[in-house]
């Protein structure tokens, strides 16, 4: 488990852009925060580490947004999900078999369809723009 405060969106970025690094085919990541705790922020740095182009945007009308690079990237975003029977219905299940990583705001939502051996990424705000983002990687990572 490693804590890590950042103090701006660029900050919070950057931790999502390292952490790509230690990401494999078929990770999925669950972030764990409320409205405005920088999880869309974190995944533009995990895009970024990952080297997808384009903008990353909270697909929270979409639910999904797919971005090309290195590793595919499957951002999930389920605020608006009251089941996990409807996150089954979004075709979950064949993204975290796939070759990409899966990227999960909203974690709490899926329910038991996340794998037990997932990241879990916690979102505490301390401030206008400061954060405590704690890292928690599956066993073995």
């Amino acid at each position: 488990m490693k804590k890590i405060k950042t103090h701006n969106p660029e900050e919070t970025e950057a931790v999502g852009e390292k952490l790509a690094r230690d990401l494999r085919s078929g990770d999925v990541v669950g972030l764990y925060g409320g409205l405005g705790a920088g999880k869309t922020c974190l995944v533009r740095g995990l895009a970024r580490g990952l080297e997808s182009s384009g903008p990353v945007s909270s697909p929270t009308f979409t639910l999904l947004n797919e971005y090309p690079g290195r590793l595919p990237l499957y951002h999930f975003d389920l605020y608006r999900i009251a089941t996990p029977v409807e996150v089954e219905d979004l075709g979950f299940e064949e993204y975290i078999a796939g070759p990409g990583v899966c990227v999960v705001e909203w974690a709490e939502k899926a329910g038991i369809l996340l794998p037990t051996g997932h990241w879990k990424i916690k979102f505490e705000i301390r401030g206008k723009k400061s954060r405590t983002i704690t890292i928690i990687p599956p066993l073995g990572a």
